[in-house]
């Protein structure tokens, strides 16, 4: 049997190898992350009137019969444009044995350019979550925010975890782990994860974050540090240690604390209640064993804000509590850690764009 926890990197080799996780084309070592893997698109897209869930009875290829508008060659590239939805099938497709789940999101990449990605299956009532013993396709929901994209068979823009048995940890665990080896900078609030703050005085001049501009020119994913910045983003300053959020506004904000995360667990980021303001923090992250750890060249590592507001004009403090982090254990020691034995283009950061653009 499976030991219980997020599975690692040489558990999901052993998953390809038994067929519980296939493709239409050999999945590739460089598609395998410590605690994930990443999933490729495949060769349409669907351009659909609204996003939908297949829900219990039906498949997603019975709902694309109902909202297709027209499909879209992607072997070539091509532009998926701001404002519409999208349904493209992934090459990937899972067999899960008993007992185990496997949860999706976004690419750190994908969420800094505020292209909102989800995976959707058959018979599937939640977004980016797959049900224990689940066997069939995957699809990933496409739906570009700020910026058009230019989008390619074989691209990665979502990643996948499989959990076996349960794998949350207790706040009193996740206490005993910060008082063993600390998983934050200062003191931890702790409450169903661990809290995290926005960072609105940084240690050096006024820079605070980046807003995206609201009529740029289009992002082809393939193209990496590439980018002026300027031609998309306005920077944020204050001196004062409070923004302003606009309404419908897309800012890349950075956390106040340096986050660790042990090499024996997994962390997502999940959002936080809607009651403390008129905002939204993305949760597009899962962060792999070895972000922000210092034997993996990781320390100070913060985390990276994807924040949206909503109907009304909200001032964020410097140090307000905006999100938190979910600690799974994982099932066994990953064979590579994030920044360590793999190429990892957020370990040690502070506030950064996607690796698109030049900085």
């Amino acid at each position: 049997m499976t030991k219980g926890g997020v599975q690692a990197d040489h558990q999901i080799k052993a998953l390809i190898a038994d067929d519980a996780i296939s493709a239409q084309e050999e999945i590739t070592s460089a598609q395998i992350q410590p605690a994930s893997l990443d999933l490729r698109l495949g060769e349409v897209a669907y351009r659909v009137r609204a996003s939908f869930l297949a829900g219990r009875s039906r498949t997603v290829a019975a709902r694309l019969a109902d909202f297709q508008m027209h499909s879209i060659d992607l072997t070539k590239g091509a532009v998926l444009e701001k404002g519409c939805v999208y349904v493209v099938p992934l090459m990937e497709n899972l067999n899960l044995p008993n007992g185990m789940t496997a949860a999706a999101s976004a690419k750190s990449s994908i969420g800094r350019l505020d292209l909102l990605t989800r995976i959707i299956t058959d018979h599937g009532i939640e977004f980016d979550r797959v049900p224990e013993g689940y066997q069939g396709p995957l699809y990933v929901e496409i739906c570009p925010r700020s910026f058009s994209v230019v989008a390619q068979t074989g691209q990665m823009l979502n990643q996948i975890i499989f959990r076996q048995g349960k794998t949350f940890m207790s706040d009193d665990a996740l206490r005993a782990l910060h008082a063993e080896s600390p998983i934050v900078s200062g003191d931890p609030v702790i409450s169903d994860g661990l809290g995290f703050s926005v960072d609105l005085r940084p240690e050096q001049g006024n820079l605070v974050g980046y807003r995206a501009k609201p009529h740029t020119g289009v992002i082809d994913l393939s193209k990496l540090n590439h980018y002026d910045p300027a031609e998309f983003w306005e920077p944020v300053h204050t001196d004062d240690g409070w923004i302003i959020l606009d309404p419908g506004a897309f800012y890349i904000l950075v956390s106040r604390e340096a986050i660790v995360i042990p090499p024996m667990q997994a962390a997502e980021m999940a959002p936080y209640l809607a009651m403390v303001g008129e905002f939204r923090v993305h949760y597009a992250g899962f962060f792999d064993p070895g972000f922000g750890y210092a034997a993996a060249g990781g320390a100070g590592s913060r985390g990276v804000l994807e924040v949206r507001c909503h109907e009304a004009p909200f001032v964020l403090e410097h140090g307000q509590v905006v999100g938190r982090l979910v600690y799974e254990n994982m099932a066994a020691l990953p064979e590579a850690l994030y920044g360590r034995e793999i190429k990892s283009n957020y370990q040690g950061q502070g506030l950064k764009l996607s690796k698109h653009f030049r900085m």
